[in-house]
């Protein structure tokens, strides 16, 4: 049951800190509500209808007061989350912002039900060491920035397929070569690895340890010629015409 306005989660919200041994009071310098237990420090709870940017602005800056900041919001009656995230998603945001956050359940038949979705705590972020090993590496691993941020819709070229296309430029003018052999020509360690796992399909394995660049790999040289340039392998019109007849 959606509804009118905030002011309506002020009964349930104040109710369930009462029971809790808190004194609740409303609109107490501004903030939408506030509880007391004792000389304890005061929780302020503002009040939304939705889960809001302003709404976290305004939490962050009650933050200012007291550590123990909650916002509270109606739990839509399909119980899902708000902007199509997860629970956890919106329970990791709150976290990370130092709020706690509860809901408000309305029913046409029974009281409303008040849940905690998390409590306000200080933020200490932990990072995933392999993680950020893995995104050095990737930032180092590419030649050029080729691309574009935000984009969704074109194909990115990461440092992967960036050695696999320096693969298929050496083989493109030899009718076998070894890994070894490539190897030496592409300076990258896993060569061997690129050719059999043969992930884009560019490469075909001709006989015991040799390998020639396949049709596709071919359409992908004249695809990224333009990158190959850059990279440097190629050299204008004339490395153009190179691909075209290879």
């Amino acid at each position: 049951m959606a509804i009118r306005s905030e002011t309506e989660l002020y009964g349930p919200v104040k109710h369930f800190w009462e029971q809790r041994g808190y004194e609740v009071k409303g609109e107490v310098k501004h903030c939408d509500l506030v509880a007391m237990k004792g000389d304890g420090p005061p929780i302020i709870v503002e009040l939304k209808k939705s889960l809001t940017v302003p709404l976290l602005l305004q939490g962050i800056d009650r933050l200012k007061l007291t550590g123990l900041v909650y916002l509270a919001v109606e739990l839509p009656a399909h119980g899902k989350a708000p902007y199509q995230a997860k629970w956890s998603e919106i329970r990791d945001l709150c976290g990370r912002l130092g709020l706690g956050l509860l809901t408000v359940r309305f029913y046409k038949t029974k009281k409303p039900v008040v849940g905690i979705v998390c409590e306000p705590e200080s933020y200490k972020p932990r990072h995933s060491k392999g993680k950020l090993n893995r995104l050095t590496k990737e930032f180092r691993d590419r030649l050029g920035d080729f691309n574009q941020g935000g984009s969704t819709k074109q194909k990115l070229v990461p440092a992967y397929r960036q050695k696999a296309l320096v693969c298929a430029f050496h083989l493109q003018s030899v009718e076998k070569m070894s890994p070894r052999e490539l190897k030496v020509l592409s300076g990258y360690a896993e060569t061997q690895r690129i050719l059999q796992n043969n992930h884009y399909g560019w490469f075909e394995r001709v006989g015991r340890g040799a390998y020639r660049l396949s049709p596709d790999g071919k359409k992908a040289l004249v695809e990224y010629a333009p990158l190959l340039e850059c990279l440097g392998l190629l050299r204008g019109e004339e490395g153009m015409s190179s691909l075209d007849h290879s």
